[in-house]
């Protein structure tokens, strides 16, 4: 499984998607493959997937450490620990100076559970910079 073969399933799907979404796919070039997926209506949440020999990752980038609002910083962690666990197939993660979402998937998944867990990654997303906004400023 690599990225090409995502990415063309996603854009094939069209109105066919088990997930109601519509799915852009855009490859980006770099030394690690990665796929920008977009879903139709919510392309300002990018999600990003790379494979790697034992798993598919996808991630979304959240918000920058320079959007928390420093005096409720300790606060945002302790929401982010709250809801850890009842958002199903997605975790928190900071990578450099960016809170990120992601979940991640064995490369032997089916094309349907990759659709599944960027559909549910990208709802998250949404009820997370929900549930967070008052710790950004």
């Amino acid at each position: 499984m690599n990225i090409h073969q995502i990415a063309n399933h996603l854009n094939d799907l069209g109105d066919n998607s088990h997930t109601g979404f519509q799915f852009d796919c855009y490859p980006i070039d770099g030394d690690v493959e990665v796929l920008q997926v977009n879903i139709v209506g919510r392309e300002e949440i990018p999600l990003f997937v790379s494979v790697t020999e034992n798993q598919v990752l996808c991630i979304s980038y959240l918000w920058g450490e320079d959007e928390v609002k420093p005096e409720r910083r300790s606060q945002m962690f302790e929401t982010m620990l709250e809801l850890n666990i009842p958002m199903p197939l997605s975790s928190f993660a900071k990578i450099d100076d960016k809170y990120v979402v992601y979940g991640a998937l064995s490369v032997n998944s089916s094309m349907k559970e990759i659709e599944q867990e960027l559909s549910v990654l990208s709802d998250n997303c949404l009820e997370v910079i929900d549930e967070l906004s008052e710790f950004l400023n």
